[in-house]
């Protein structure tokens, strides 16, 4: 896909469908799992799953950000034609994967059961939630790769491919699932089982991708090694996002631990909820990656006037998509639930988070898209900053105020889009400070040149 001419309302939405797809391809094969697992092996057992999904974010994301700043190195390169630079990038890339996915898990094995006691998992789930979080761990490594190798292909435009992977992963994980939970009755060992098991298949069908691709993205095994100054951009880019994914899983750890001071019921509750959220939350993140991957080449190849319609399509968008998706999510919510659970009581519950958190989406959209426009552009601290005072810190501050003195489950959750509007607001300023930016160093490397500044 050629990003840096002709209209991008097209290209950008044909670039975002398929990421979109597979997020919400992902999200049938999680529900498959939650589904599986409510409907046959009960209650706590859909419970002790939910709650390690906060906790695994937590320990996951921090690497899960530096394929940011791969995205956007490959994007920059390829824009500007630097096919040296881009396979020095793809290898660098992949090792960083491979070292980082051994990291996160041999953290998530020595420290997930005093994690998930510090959060205060109720003891009726707690041994579940440890065995499914140590069995989950043992596939870090392979969802590294995939993710990070999954980057390198976007950067480029491709965004079907890791989502034809995905989909066969997909697929054996749910067979996997039936088999093991329901034959076997293995409960949530069968689930983190299966989903190890497709992980890893994900992981060797994009490597063999790369591995038989041609041009600068072709992945060679003796090439593999670290290159200083591509490690040093991607981490000047991808270390600031991978803060923020921390910070922002921490600030969701804590209104974990509230959510499990309310008991089983209400855990099982919010882990059916989330699951049906997440199909909104889908969008936001193709248009992410959309904003990311447009702004990186369109920065590379020096088109920053593109810079602003691609902001202005990745908006209209995501607010056609909440409109949308956030509309059927709540008037079929009910329904939604009923897929993973039998309990009224579960079902009412899930639906009082439903209706707080669809209501304010669009700032959650907002909070997640223009991050992306930045950090395409260059700049990664500034979001980073943002997430961590308008969302992290905002959050932590509600939950030891006005959740103490009001304690209900409205007050818990409305938290989310309070946070998410304040770090909206000083994303969108983010974006507009770094556009500032970027035109003035362009329009003063014209002036030295002796070129006119209309691509400013």
């Amino acid at each position: 896909m050629d990003m840096c001419s002709g209209p991008l309302f097209t290209k950008i939405l044909i670039f975002a469908l398929p990421i979109m797809a597979m997020n919400i391809l992902q999200l049938m094969f999680n529900a498959a799992d939650m589904i599986v697992i409510g409907r046959f092996s009960g209650k706590q057992a859909l419970a002790a799953v939910g709650a390690t999904g906060a906790l695994i974010n937590l320990l996951v994301n921090f690497f899960m950000g530096l394929s940011v700043g791969t995205s956007v190195i490959v994007a920059q390169d390829y824009g500007a034609d630097k096919h040296d630079g881009v396979s020095r990038s793809v290898h660098t890339s992949i090792k960083i994967s491979i070292i980082s996915g051994f990291v996160v898990m041999a953290a998530g094995l020595a420290f997930c059961g005093p994690l998930l006691d510090i959060m205060g998992t109720p003891q009726d789930i707690f041994h579940l939630s440890v065995l499914y979080m140590r069995i989950y761990f043992l596939g870090i490594p392979a969802s590294m790769v995939y993710n990070f190798a999954a980057a390198i292909l976007r950067a480029i435009g491709d965004s079907r491919r890791p989502m034809y992977y995905l989909v066969i992963a997909g697929v054996v994980n749910v067979v996997l699932n039936m088999f093991f939970v329901i034959v076997l009755q293995m409960s949530v060992a069968g689930v983190a089982w299966a989903t190890v098991i497709s992980q890893y298949i994900s992981a060797a069908l994009i490597m063999i991708c790369l591995i038989r691709s041609e041009g600068s993205i072709r992945f060679i095994f003796r090439r593999m090694r670290i290159d200083g100054e591509k490690l040093k951009t991607i981490v000047r880019i991808g270390l600031p996002a991978g803060l923020q994914g921390l910070l922002f899983s921490f600030s969701n750890t804590l209104v974990q631990s509230a959510v499990n001071s309310f008991g089983s019921t209400m855990i099982a509750a919010s882990s059916a909820s989330g699951n049906v959220e997440s199909l909104v939350g889908t969008s936001m993140n193709a248009y992410y990656n959309a904003a990311l991957t447009f702004t990186g080449q369109n920065m590379g190849a020096g088109k920053y006037k593109r810079i602003d319609t691609i902001a202005k399509v990745c908006t209209v968008l995501m607010f056609a998509s909440w409109i949308i998706l956030g509309g059927t999510v709540v008037l079929f919510g009910r329904p939604l639930l009923s897929l993973f659970t039998s309990e009224l009581q579960v079902i009412d519950l899930g639906m009082e988070r439903l209706y707080v958190m669809m209501a304010g989406f669009i700032s959650c959209g907002i909070m997640n898209v223009y991050p992306g426009l930045t950090r395409g552009m260059g700049y990664s601290v500034m979001p980073m900053i943002c997430t961590l005072i308008g969302a992290c810190l905002m959050r932590i501050v509600w939950l030891a105020t006005f959740f103490v003195w009001y304690r209900s489950i409205f007050m818990l959750f409305i938290c989310y889009p309070i946070t998410w509007t304040l770090a909206g607001l000083g994303q969108v300023g983010c974006f507009f400070y770094a556009r500032h930016q970027v035109r003035k160093r362009a329009m003063h490397e014209a002036g030295s040149n002796g070129r006119t500044a209309d691509a400013c």
